[in-house]
């Protein structure tokens, strides 16, 4: 594994663990419009990037024509859902502005909201690690679609949309933890990202085929994600339209990014 690519799954981590930093400068809570939008903002990046990082490269990868080319991208597609709607009930877990937890019951009722709350976040960075191993691994692959600085873009893409994440997950835990421990926590959230890519990177290195799949995978899990938790958080309430143009403005970097870069 080159320097480059270890610096290139490692950069969405750092995203988190700044982000989470913000909770030793930040006085009081987030504003819930500005939360809103910050939300909505991870939503569009995330978006953006299943469709420019992930589905398009694994279409274009395929050398069939007709059907026969989108095969690996919709089964990989519906393995990255169903992978996360299995994760979704098993995985206890609170999110934000919800008082009842999700997951299974017999472990909600041993666990505190805070660390549901992050093991939240943490379900949301499994597919992101993912994604950002799956076009490493086209990199490392020699794969004529993928380049490096497409591949940074992405990581790039993510840690933007990490920064808000970290700190929204640190700041519930501050008031009732201190702000050390709220910041290892934020920070610990995201730490499944480098080692999601990791073990993305092995699996494609050994099965060179899978990797259409992967790439498909890691934009449904990401898809997921956006649809099930992040937009209806962002939505909710009054000013719902605060999410929607933080949607577009994370849409529209993301999509700069990628075409600027790739």
């Amino acid at each position: 594994m080159t320097v480059e690519v270890i610096k290139g799954i490692l950069i969405p981590f750092l995203g988190t663990s700044a982000g989470a930093g913000c909770v030793f400068f930040m006085r009081g809570k987030i504003h819930p419009l500005v939360q809103r939008a910050l939300i909505g903002f991870a939503s569009g990046v995330m978006v953006a990037a299943s469709i420019w990082s992930l589905l398009i490269p694994a279409m274009e990868q395929v050398t069939s024509e007709g059907i026969a080319k989108v095969i690996p991208a919709v089964a990989g597609f519906w393995f990255g859902i169903l992978f996360l709607l299995l994760l979704d009930h098993v995985i206890p877990h609170l999110h934000m502005n919800s008082e009842e937890a999700e997951g299974l019951e017999s472990a909600r009722t041993k666990l505190q909201r805070t660390t549901m709350l992050v093991l939240a976040v943490t379900l949301h960075n499994i597919p992101e690690g993912i994604s950002g191993g799956a076009v490493f691994a086209g990199l490392l692959m020699n794969n004529s679609k993928v380049t490096l600085a497409g591949a940074f873009a992405l990581s790039i893409g993510i840690a933007i949309q990490n920064v808000p994440e970290g700190f929204i997950v640190s700041l519930p835990v501050r008031s009732e933890k201190g702000r050390i421990k709220a910041f290892l926590y934020g920070m610990f959230s995201g730490i499944v990202e480098p080692i999601g890519g990791g073990i993305t990177i092995l699996l494609a290195s050994k099965i060179t085929p899978v990797l259409p799949y992967l790439l498909a995978f890691a934009a449904g899990a990401m898809i997921y994600v956006v649809v099930e938790e992040l937009i209806p958080e962002s939505s909710e309430g009054t000013h719902s339209n605060v999410g929607t143009i933080g949607f577009s403005l994370g849409f529209v970097l993301m999509m700069i990014l990628d075409v600027a870069l790739g």
